[in-house]
């Protein structure tokens, strides 16, 4: 019998790259109307989406070396939080320098809706989620 281990969530972290970090940093404080926590990993700078303990977590990350924008589609989606509402993030996103590309579903079984995709100040495609569009 093969030891199955048990997991509260699925993703654990996340990395937004980018090449400008202030400006990618000032667009999702913006588009999010969150502060991001700024830090320094292994000499790499960071701004830190909020989240509560054990909540997923992820970061806005500036190290063109090994990570670089990508707005081509075809590799990983991330959703980010769109709370209190999606339309309220949305109407964020232009102001902020980002641009919306892609439309609205509303998702079954009560999920909410998401938004798919827009693309950051970096040139990365990012999704949003929200329980309620308005």
């Amino acid at each position: 019998m093969t030891a199955v281990a048990t997991a509260t969530r699925v993703l654990a972290w996340f990395e937004i790259p980018a090449l400008d970090f202030a400006r990618a940093v000032r667009f999702y404080e913006a588009a999010l109307d969150a502060p991001l926590r700024r830090e320094v990993f292994g000499g790499m700078p960071m701004a830190v989406f909020a989240h509560e303990d054990e909540a997923t977590g992820g970061a806005i990350v500036c190290n063109p070396r090994d990570m670089r924008p990508s707005v081509t589609g075809d590799g990983v989606a991330v959703y980010l939080n769109a709370e209190p509402t999606l339309q309220a993030t949305l109407d964020r996103i232009e102001p902020a320098g980002g641009k919306i590309d892609g439309s609205i579903v509303e998702l079954p079984n009560d999920i909410g809706y998401i938004a798919f995709f827009f693309i950051d100040t970096e040139g990365n495609r990012v999704g949003l989620h929200s329980r309620h569009l308005r």
